[in-house]
């Protein structure tokens, strides 16, 4: 697979769906429809077992980790009135050491 820095684009800040189905197209040969299908079913299994509780570990990416908070007191900044804050589930992600090198480089 190419280096993530094959597929930057000077236009775009953001890597899209459509982004990651190029690369597999070119990179790997799949048609474009097999390339955008093969993206959205591993989207897919990775929502699918963060909504079943469990964390996604990617090997040399990083980890989204899923995380209880309770429930707590909030304060409105503008008035400062005190409110409640209710229980919730949040999604965290956590880059390996492999990323957090490559982003500190900056390639």
């Amino acid at each position: 697979m190419a280096d993530a820095g094959s597929i930057r684009r000077p236009d775009a800040g953001t890597l899209t769906r459509a982004d990651l189905a190029d690369v597999v197209h070119r990179e790997i040969g799949l048609s474009r429809s097999e390339s955008a299908g093969l993206v959205e079913r591993i989207l897919h299994h990775m929502c699918h077992a963060l909504s079943e509780g469990q964390n996604v570990k990617i090997s040399g990416f990083g980890s989204f980790i899923l995380r209880d908070k309770g429930e707590r007191v909030g304060r409105n900044p503008k008035t400062g009135v005190e409110v409640p804050i209710a229980p919730r589930r949040v999604l965290t992600f956590r880059a390996s050491q492999i990323m957090r090198e490559r982003i500190a480089k900056g390639s």
